[in-house]
């Protein structure tokens, strides 16, 4: 069994659907962080694990997803829980860690149709890729909210961002440790009705995301 960590806030609307394709072996583990509309009782009333974390901040709920997960099984992913990922794309993403051929493997957005990815986001998003591949040696072209990596692997980095910079510090700290980084290509589909990247849905959240991973690349 492969644990999916759910980072979510006011996700009640994509659930259902996203809960629904979950692929065979892989179990969903929502973390609840702040959410006002619902999302806990809708996650659960659909089958999966449900965490609650008052510490805001995506990396807080990662962490603490992360920390939920089985740790005799090992692997654990990481996806978005707005509906804009298709979870049955995870064992393609999974496929490379869970047959030893890398230690992190991370997605790459292509998107579905136009709008998807709003300009602005993908601007900051291809700056930054471009900042690490210079000078963290990762080659790596998205920053990307979908990944896959073994749990402990991944505890044993000790990342301490809780916020936007998470996924930023640990392609960082990936390729520091040297650990073999593939990137596998994954649909970008439009957010489920009813919700709203808390980063690319508006410039301001896409300036808050880029603040938070430049202070990663500061340190």
């Amino acid at each position: 069994m492969t644990d999916v960590v759910l980072p979510c806030r006011d996700e009640a609307a994509a659930l259902p659907g996203l809960l629904a394709r979950m692929p065979a072996g892989y179990r969903p583990i929502v973390v609840d962080n702040g959410s006002t509309d619902g999302s806990a009782a809708v996650a659960r009333a659909h089958g999966a694990e449900v965490i609650s974390v008052a510490e805001p901040g995506y990396g807080a709920a990662v962490h603490a997803g992360v920390l939920a997960a089985d740790p005799v099984d090992g692997v654990v992913c990481v996806m978005d829980a707005d509906g804009s990922f298709d979870p049955a794309q995870l064992p393609r993403l999974a496929g490379p860690v869970l047959c030893g051929a890398a230690e992190l493997s991370t997605g790459r957005r292509r998107p579905t149709a136009r709008g998807v990815w709003p300009l602005h986001a993908r601007a900051a998003n291809a700056v930054l890729a471009h900042r690490l591949r210079s000078t963290a040696g990762v080659d790596v072209h998205d920053i990307g909210p979908i990944r896959a990596v073994r749990r402990d692997d991944l505890l044993t980095l000790g990342l301490r961002d809780r916020r936007f910079g998470y996924p930023l510090e640990l392609l960082i700290t990936a390729g520091r440790a040297g650990w073999r980084v593939v990137e596998v290509d994954v649909d970008y589909h439009p957010r489920a009705a009813g919700t709203r990247s808390k980063v690319t849905g508006t410039v301001l959240g896409t300036l808050r995301a880029v603040r938070d991973m430049s202070a990663v690349l500061a340190r």
